[in-house]
């Protein structure tokens, strides 16, 4: 559904404030002992995440690469992306990303071919007939799923066609095709492509409402008609604590009904400043996900909506909201990660339990202001990047750091790792300091380390 983040835009992820200690312990973030991708296709199972083209390249394109079995493009198969001119075409990013996908022995997943967003101005502009906007459309299906043909796995045909109480969205396509745009749709998807799974994806149609219940009765009328469909997608844009109760049950009906089910989209955001309960919880959430689609055999696998939170939309489409992925910003698992791979069959190899720490200390004092330092050490584990986190307890700002990118929201503080101290080596240590004013008290707060 959503546009991956189009660039790295830091989220805050705090510690909880305990005035007078000084150390605080993190874990060091382990892989599964396999990649998700083997342990999903040991159960007959898709591990995806959507991909932005141009970072398929170092850390990112290796993670991608090694740890998932599909691929969706974020945004590089969306019409105003493909044609933003009409009969002038892109395929540049969609291509990128359909090679990786080839070079690393996974699927592709199309994304999207009628959707209401992102759409180029040329088409929402346009003073189209119905039989002109139609033949628009057939071509447009036709030239992009038939330029694929014989490499993509699936297609989400129609993107969010429902509004929240089951009712048509008003559309350019709906309000001048008609609601039977959608088999118009696939149909002409079917005859570019009669290899490719042909999907309706939505959001909201978790678990059993009103919106879902739409999309399970088109499916049915759709079947009965003898319409070209093969399955739903299910989004997933859920939030910590909120997986719906009834969600495995949804999964189940649809795949009564003869049709395929995935989880297309998934990420579970929250209110930031994250902490080790909202991680927790959020940890369990994703577990509680993939369990309901392993329970499940038409239920073909799941999809993260990218697989970093540096690559997230949440944090600029939900102000205050983010850590929504199973990585975080510096490619580190999460227990996010940990969990899927549980779900998958797989075990995760704890780190040592306080192998890394870090200790705040004040070096020197005046009357308006101070001089801190944090020492981050390691003791049987090691680091290849790092994140210091606290929450001030008296008001303290900092005014400037060295050694590490510190930024502050309110009294939540994260420091990150300059490009040449990343690194703490078992048995080492590395420092950074910064100057912060202060009125009336300078209690010391927690750091977690990240």
């Amino acid at each position: 559904m959503r546009s991956l983040r189009p660039g790295l835009l830091t989220s805050l992820l705090a510690g909880v404030v305990a005035a007078g200690s000084l150390l605080a312990a993190a874990p060091v973030s382990h892989a599964a002992d396999a990649p998700l991708r083997d342990l999903a296709e040991a159960k007959g199972k898709v591990m995806g995440t959507a991909v932005t083209g141009a970072k398929l390249t170092g850390t990112y394109g290796e993670i991608a690469g090694r740890e998932f079995n599909s691929l969706t493009p974020g945004n590089a198969m969306k019409w105003a992306s493909v044609e933003p001119s009409r009969g002038s075409y892109n395929w540049a990013e969609a291509d990128q990303i359909v090679n990786f996908a080839e070079a690393h022995g996974q699927q592709v997943r199309g994304h999207t071919l009628l959707w209401h967003q992102q759409n180029p101005g040329w088409l929402t502009n346009g003073n189209w007939t119905r039989d002109q906007l139609s033949a628009v459309v057939q071509d447009h299906i036709a030239t992009e799923v038939g330029r694929y043909k014989g490499r993509l796995a699936a297609w989400d045909v129609v993107n969010e066609p429902f509004n929240e109480d089951g009712t048509y969205r008003s559309t350019l396509f709906h309000d001048t095709l008609g609601q039977d745009y959608i088999a118009q749709a696939l149909t002409w998807a079917r005859a570019a492509d009669p290899g490719a799974k042909l999907y309706i994806n939505d959001y909201n149609v978790e678990g059993v409402n009103a919106k879902s219940t739409a999309l399970y009765n088109l499916v049915k009328s759709l079947k009965e008609r003898g319409i070209p469909i093969d399955g739903v997608g299910l989004q997933a844009h859920l939030i910590v604590g909120q997986v719906p109760s009834t969600l495995q049950q949804n999964i189940q009906r649809f795949a009564d009904l003869g049709v395929d089910v995935a989880i297309t989209e998934l990420d579970i955001r929250m209110q930031l400043p994250a902490t080790q309960a909202k991680l927790t919880q959020q940890a369990a959430d994703y577990k509680a996900v993939m369990n309901a689609c392993v329970a499940i055999a038409r239920c073909t696998g799941v999809t993260v909506w990218g697989f970093t939170d540096a690559d997230s939309w949440i944090p600029d489409t939900f102000p205050g909201q983010g850590a929504a992925t199973p990585y975080d910003e510096n490619y580190q698992p999460k227990p996010a990660y940990h969990a899927i791979a549980e779900a998958l069959g797989g075990t995760t190899t704890p780190p040592p339990t306080g192998a890394c720490s870090a200790t705040y200390s004040v070096t020197s004092q005046w009357s308006t202001g101070y001089t801190g330092q944090v020492r981050i050490a390691c003791s049987g584990a090691s680091l290849s990047s790092w994140k210091a986190d606290w929450t001030f307890g008296a008001g303290q700002r900092i005014t400037q750091a060295w050694n590490a990118n510190c930024t502050q929201s309110g009294a939540a503080v994260s420091c990150v790792n300059a490009s040449y101290n990343g690194s703490v080596p078992d048995g080492g240590s590395v420092t950074f300091g910064f100057n912060a004013s202060w009125s009336g008290s300078n209690p010391v707060p927690v750091v977690t380390l990240g």
